[in-house]
């Protein structure tokens, strides 16, 4: 019986490591999953601005302010009575430890709307 002391602090030594990366890498893929939900909010609230207004930039003066993302890259197209707008954010991946294992990821949502009549 005296044999297996330290036994369990052994074993956490092993194993802590281990939790800490499995720890981290939930937390990037949250990061990453919040990033995507924002930049669909910023592609829906473009897309329903420019739908309604004549303003060319009425699209990315709504995805800015929906959003706390930056630097989004917003694309606006209007063809046969639909706007289309497209938000691409290029979402870097620092979170401790995992940050250096992966590459950045570009998160991307496109959105149509038909367009109201002015």
């Amino acid at each position: 019986m005296t044999r297996d002391r330290g036994q369990a602090t052994v074993e956490l030594a092993l194993g802590l490591p281990f939790l800490c990366v499995l720890l981290m890498g939930v937390v990037q893929v949250a990061v990453i999953t919040r990033d995507r939900l924002a930049v669909q909010l910023a592609a829906r609230e473009g897309a329903r601005a420019a739908a309604v207004s004549a303003d060319p930039a009425a699209a990315e003066k709504a995805a800015h302010s929906a959003v706390s993302l930056t630097p989004l890259a917003i694309r606006t197209e209007q063809s046969g009575g639909a706007v289309h707008v497209s938000v691409r954010y290029t979402d870097h991946t620092d979170v401790p430890l995992i940050g250096a294992m992966l590459p950045d990821v570009v998160v991307e949502a496109t959105v149509s709307m038909a367009a109201e009549p002015p």
